[in-house]
C-alpha cells in the first residue's frame, strides 16, 4: 500500500442542529461556521436550513469550504452557501453519513434528528461538543461561547 505523501488533511467538522430556528440560534450557528472556516476546517451539515444553514452562510462568508449531505435526491434542495452537496436519497439515515465523514460535532440546537446524530457519531469516538442541546448527555463536551465549542471541537 502506498503511503500519502500530500499536505496534511483538514479537519472536517459537522455543525448539527435543528432544520428550523430562532434568529439567535441561526446568528450563534453563523459564527460556529465563520470561527471553523476562519481556523482552515472543513464545514459539514445536513444542508437544509435553520441551524445547517446558518452555519453554511457563516462558513462561505469565511471563505471556507460546506459541504451538504442531504436527506433527499436532489442537490437544489441544499442552501444556498453549501459548495459540495452530496445526495443520499437515505432520508434521516444520513446522519450516518455525517457522523462517519466528521472528524467532531458541535451541537448547536436541534430535536430528534440532531440526537439521532449525536447517537451515531458516540460509538465511533468522535467527540460532540455542545452549545446548549443535548448537554446532559455523557460523554458529550459543553461549551459556553461559539469560541469555545470550536476550540474544543478542533483540539479534539
Amino acid at each position: 500500500m502506498t503511503e500519502y505523501t500530500g499536505r496534511a488533511r483538514r479537519a472536517v467538522i459537522a455543525v448539527i442542529g435543528a432544520g428550523d430556528c430562532d434568529e439567535a440560534t441561526y446568528r450563534q450557528a453563523d459564527a460556529v461556521g465563520r470561527l471553523l472556516a476562519q481556523a482552515g476546517a472543513i464545514v459539514v451539515t445536513g444542508g437544509l436550513g435553520g441551524v445547517m444553514e446558518g452555519a453554511s452562510k457563516g462558513a462561505k462568508e469565511a471563505g471556507g469550504l460546506v459541504i451538504g449531505v442531504l436527506p433527499g435526491r436532489l442537490a437544489d434542495d441544499a442552501n444556498r452557501w453549501v459548495d459540495v452537496p452530496i445526495v443520499t436519497g437515505l432520508g434521516e439515515a444520513r446522519n450516518a453519513v455525517i457522523a462517519n465523514t466528521a472528524d467532531a460535532f458541535i451541537v448547536v440546537a436541534g430535536g430528534w434528528g440532531t440526537l439521532s446524530e449525536i447517537a451515531f457519531a458516540m460509538p465511533l469516538g468522535k467527540p460532540v461538543v455542545s452549545l446548549g442541546a443535548w448537554s446532559e448527555i455523557e460523554g458529550v463536551r459543553v461549551a459556553a461561547t461559539a469560541e469555545d465549542a470550536v476550540s474544543v471541537a478542533l483540539g479534539a
